[in-house]
């Protein structure tokens, strides 16, 4: 098997596992919106649940047409993951790398569409009257993914300026 593949499923088995076991943690430990300062006017970990897409965007009540959007929408999103990793060459390892992280998270969000129709989140950052929506850690997966797909295009379209200079 070529060690792109092998790089996707080990990424893929420990991002979702961490993902999930993070998600049970959670749940078992902390009452819905029960929150625990860990740092002191920074970060919490705060049990919420997101039914919607992107930091709430979309979200709505529990169920319906919308869960189902966000399914079919995982779906379409983990096909074009799995195509374009397919077609990726095998030394282009940052691709490889951000491809799989992109996909570890896709996978363990819909896990918990499938399962809850709406996705846990825990991890909640803040800093003065700043607040980010909270996170889990398939979201961090998918945004450290998509950072490294943009810094490995920007470099490439950086070479590609100094070799038709």
């Amino acid at each position: 098997m070529k060690r792109k593949y092998w790089v996707l499923l080990v990424i893929c088995f420990w991002i979702i596992s961490i993902d999930q076991w993070a998600k049970y943690v959670v749940q078992q430990r902390l009452a819905l919106y029960q929150r625990v300062e860990v740092i002191h006017g920074f970060f919490n970990l705060t049990h919420v649940r997101n039914p919607g897409g992107a930091f709430g965007i979309f979200g709505g009540e529990k169920g319906g047409l919308g869960s189902w959007f966000f399914v079919v929408f995982s779906l379409v999103a983990i096909g074009s993951i799995l195509f374009l990793f397919v077609k990726a060459r095998e030394g282009e390892k940052t691709f490889s790398l951000s491809f799989s992280l992109v996909l570890s998270g896709a996978v363990g969000n819909l896990i918990d569409r499938l399962r809850y129709e709406e996705v846990v989140d825990f991890l909640d950052f803040y800093l003065f009257s700043y607040h980010w929506p909270a996170f889990n850690v398939a979201d961090s997966a998918i945004c450290i993914g998509i950072g490294l797909m943009a810094l490995e295009l920007l470099k490439r379209d950086k070479k590609k300026l100094r070799s038709s200079s």
